[in-house]
C-alpha cells in the first residue's frame, strides 16, 4: 500500500520529469502539471510562459487551480461551487503564498519570476521554473489525496 507521502512524492517527481524534459519531450509549465493529474494537456499549452506573453501569472500556479477545478467540481457546468473545491483553492492559494517564491517585483508574474535570469532558455531558469512546477504538483497532490480523490500514479512517459 502507498502511503500519502509516497503518493504526494510520486506526483512531485511526475511534474518534476515532465517539465524538465530530459527523461521525457518537455512540456510547457501549465501542460506538465495537467498531465501530472491525468487531464487532457491541450488547452493547458496557453499558459505557456505567463499567458504566452509573460505578462501573465506563473502558468504553473494558474495550472493548478484548474486541476482543482477539474478534479473537485460538480459534471455539467451548471452546478453551484462545492464545498470541496472552494477549501481546497483556498488551501492552495495559502500554500502557494507561503512556499512559493515571487518575483523581485513581489508577484507570481511570469516575467516577474523569471527576470533574475538574463536567458529565458538557459538552465538556470530553467532549473527554477522546473521547481515551481514541482512543487505546485506537490501541493495540489497533498490537497487532492487528503480529499480521497483517486490519482493515477503511472510514470510520465512521452506522447
Amino acid at each position: 500500500m502507498t502511503t500519502r507521502d509516497e503518493m504526494v512524492a510520486a506526483i512531485r517527481e511526475k511534474a518534476r520529469i515532465l517539465y524538465e524534459g530530459k527523461q521525457v519531450a518537455h512540456r510547457s509549465c501549465g501542460m506538465a502539471i495537467a498531465e501530472t493529474f491525468g487531464r487532457e494537456p491541450r488547452p493547458y499549452h496557453a499558459l505557456r510562459k505567463g499567458g504566452i506573453t509573460g505578462t501573465g501569472q506563473c502558468g504553473a500556479i494558474i495550472a493548478g487551480q484548474l486541476v482543482l477545478g477539474e478534479l473537485l467540481s460538480e459534471p455539467g457546468g451548471t452546478a453551484p461551487l462545492t464545498p470541496a473545491l472552494k477549501a481546497a483553492v483556498e488551501r492552495f492559494q495559502a500554500e502557494v503564498a507561503r512556499r512559493l517564491p515571487l518575483g523581485p517585483q513581489g508577484t507570481i508574474v511570469c516575467n516577474d519570476l523569471t527576470s533574475p535570469f538574463a536567458d529565458f532558455g538557459g538552465a538556470d531558469r530553467k532549473l527554477f521554473c522546473t521547481g515551481l512546477a514541482a512543487s505546485v504538483a506537490e501541493i495540489v497532490a497533498e490537497i487532492v489525496v487528503d480529499l480521497g480523490v483517486r490519482v493515477d500514479l503511472s510514470p510520465a512517459r512521452d506522447p
